[in-house]
């Protein structure tokens, strides 16, 4: 419950005011407070849904939505706010992340966390991961007035903005992954790229490593399983190497904001199209707990195929870096 606490919507004027308690029931697969081995049941009801606000794009295709695909693909779409496009979806993702979160740190110690680091235009600095609960953002900074001014200002202007996140893991056994075609950073970037509204992913360095030389890109190996940087983000040759995972991911803008765009409607007209009702001015605000949800689910993935292939071999780091 306290995962989907941090994800649910209407925490702040910033982001959707749809208002929905997202509050969990168990239905299956625990009995008094410990797993037993038939699968975990999560219900979370929706409370707040309003389908008449989508009554004007029913007829057309809001620009960088996937109505028009979904359309093409299926010959009917479900124009309503709760569909397979919903942000609604990434409600469950949360939910079973914190039972993978709560397995990994219990057989590993391995824990997740994540922030923002750029919305729109505007870089965000890093100073210290305990300011990412302490304000809307998840921003690891003490003063969010700037972020504040930049959101109040989109707001007015009915427009919307992407962002870019880190979310990282530490504490990951080594040897996770496989060598060719399960590779952990590629699974990791499925799964991000598998989130809505998601067009990029980096593991590490990401594309700043295309301007390294390999004399200053390779992180040097130390004594005691350690490494003297971690430009690779915890990856190599597809297998964790016990370092932090590091994973940016950079999220599009909303595509559903009230200002007039040009499309089509379902008998291929040309129509200006304006989308009403309650969204996100910035998908990116509320993403960083889901982030760290699939990131965790991946892990585990991975660290039960290991378990599984070969048996205790993969250990958590000796020392962290």
């Amino acid at each position: 419950q306290p995962e989907l606490d941090r994800r649910r919507p209407g925490t702040s004027k910033f982001v959707t005011q749809r208002n929905e308690p997202d509050q969990v029931e168990i239905l299956s697969g625990v009995y008094q407070g410990l797993t037993t081995g038939t699968p975990i049941c999560l219900l979370i009801r929706n409370q707040d849904q309003r389908s008449k606000d989508y009554g004007d794009v029913a007829q057309t295709f809001r620009p960088g939505h996937a109505d028009y695909t979904y359309h093409r693909k299926y010959g009917l779409r479900d124009p309503r706010g709760g569909g397979r496009s919903s942000a609604r979806l990434t409600a469950p993702t949360v939910a079973a992340g914190a039972v993978a979160r709560k397995w990994l740190h219990q057989q590993y110690g391995t824990t997740f966390r994540g922030c923002m680091t750029q919305v729109g235009e505007l870089p965000i600095g890093f100073e210290d991961w305990a300011h990412v609960a302490h304000n809307p953002f998840f921003a690891p900074v003490a003063d969010t007035s700037a972020i504040e001014d930049y959101m109040n200002a989109l707001r007015k202007s009915g427009d919307s903005c992407g962002a870019r996140l880190r979310v990282t893991a530490q504490r990951v056994p080594v040897g996770l992954g496989e060598p060719l075609y399960d590779r952990l950073d590629a699974d990791i970037a499925k799964a991000m790229m598998g989130l809505n509204a998601v067009k990029g992913v980096e593991i590490g360095d990401g594309f700043a490593s295309v301007a390294r030389k390999g004399s200053t890109h390779g992180d040097s190996l130390l004594p005691g399983g350690r490494f003297a940087s971690n430009h690779d983000g915890g990856v190599l040759g597809g297998i964790s190497n016990g370092q932090d995972l590091e994973v940016a991911v950079a999220i599009k803008p909303t595509s559903s904001i009230l200002v007039p765009r040009t499309s089509v409607n379902l008998a291929d007209e040309p129509v200006e199209v304006i989308t009403k009702g309650r969204h996100d001015p910035c998908v990116g605000i509320r993403a960083t707990p889901i982030l760290e949800a699939l990131l965790a689910l991946v892990v585990m993935e991975h660290a039960l195929r290991q378990r599984a292939q070969c048996g205790g071999v993969a250990q958590a780091p000796h020392t962290d870096v």
